[in-house]
């Protein structure tokens, strides 16, 4: 099979859709592999250690997009981009279709393509398997986040996350305790911050406890966000539900009753956001101010550390990318569930519902 690896056009995105070690072990399969010159280099990787093990070099986005029957991006894909891709290609990407445009959604229908949205491959015991890691790395992220923008400096309430003798560590709220929120919550505990979690799962919590008791729990219902957002330095955003645009769980309402210079920073915005005030910024200008309050909205957060985040990526997605490789497409869907649920075109054809709201209503 001819696998195309492209250079990452999006702003700021300086992951890459396989590293040097996931191209040698398809070329040993005996797959055919184009980098695009310097796709790699945003992670530390050059055009000779792609070439060492086994890659051939694409000195144009057209060679990289045109020759390959199966294409691993990392991000969506831009208008420009799928332009671009052979007709019947199959595309593999954190791909977060549901929340991006129409006009790309119907690009792609128009030329028959099979996507497959690597956030989407879900176990039968209910892991995200790709996301994960992905998740792991957002979520530690956002102390480091918290204690830049709290900077007097930068505009922030010049608070220390941890205090010192005499003084009382910062108040943060985490919204959501699935893997964003519990790495966050690791983060902020170890920097000695004081740590509300919640949840809508009981279940969630009682793991949250269980690993950090000094963590104050709460379920997620609106007069519990209302009140402990209103006490709140730091709120963290980390909502997830699954192929779908992320619900609001934070109010303009709720927002207006926060302290002001208190940092809000939504880790869903790549799914649309879950603050009612967020909208998508990038890293040059990761922040805005909105009511007194300030926003991190940042969608790549983990591209900031893009060899970390592409290594352990590429871990994870590997086993999918060889089964596809090697099966093709239409035999690895069928034979595997996992693969199967994340299809969200299928030759142009939409396979996920959410996608087909997109499609209709833009």
């Amino acid at each position: 099979m001819n696998i195309g690896i492209p250079r990452e056009r999006r702003p700021f995105e300086y992951r890459v859709g396989l590293s040097p070690a996931g191209v040698e072990m398809l070329t040993e399969q005996g797959h055919t592999v184009f980098v695009e010159h310097e796709a790699g280099v945003g992670a530390g990787f050059s055009d000779y250690e792609y070439e060492k093990n086994g890659a051939k070099i694409a000195y144009s986005a057209e060679e990289a997009f045109g020759r390959a029957d199966l294409l691993l991006k990392f991000s969506r894909p831009l208008k420009e981009e799928i332009g671009w891709m052979s007709p019947g290609a199959t595309l593999m990407g954190m791909l977060l279709l549901a929340a991006g445009r129409r006009d790309s959604v119907d690009a792609l229908r128009a030329k028959n393509i099979t996507a497959i949205a690597y956030e989407q491959i879900k176990t039968e015991d209910g892991r995200l398997p790709v996301m994960r890691p992905m998740s792991q790395i957002g979520g530690q992220m956002t102390a480091q986040i918290a204690m830049r923008w709290m900077q007097s400096d930068l505009g922030g309430k010049g608070i220390l996350l941890g205090g010192i003798p005499g003084v009382p560590p910062a108040e943060v709220v985490i919204i959501g305790g699935g893997v964003v929120g519990f790495n966050a919550l690791t983060a902020f505990i170890g920097l000695g911050a004081h740590v509300t979690v919640m949840d809508k799962e009981i279940s969630v919590l009682q793991r949250i406890h269980d690993h950090f008791p000094q963590a104050v729990t709460l379920i997620s219902t609106r007069r519990n966000i209302d009140r402990a957002c209103a006490f709140a330095d730091v709120v963290v955003g980390a909502v997830l539900v699954l192929g779908e645009r992320s619900p609001i769980v934070l109010t303009r309402e709720t927002l207006k009753q926060m302290k002001p210079r208190s940092l809000v920073i939504d880790m869903s915005i790549d799914q649309g956001g879950c603050f009612e005030t967020s909208r998508p910024m990038a890293h040059d200008r990761p922040t805005f101010v909105e009511d007194g309050i300030i926003h991190y909205c940042v969608p790549n957060v983990p591209s900031l550390v893009a060899r970390t985040a592409t290594h352990a990526f590429v871990n994870a997605a590997t086993p999918y990318i060889m089964k596809v490789a090697t099966l093709g497409v239409e035999k690895a869907i069928e034979t595997d569930p996992s693969l199967a649920i994340a299809v969200n075109l299928y030759q142009g054809e939409i396979r996920n519902l959410h996608l087909w709201t997109v499609q209709k209503g833009g």
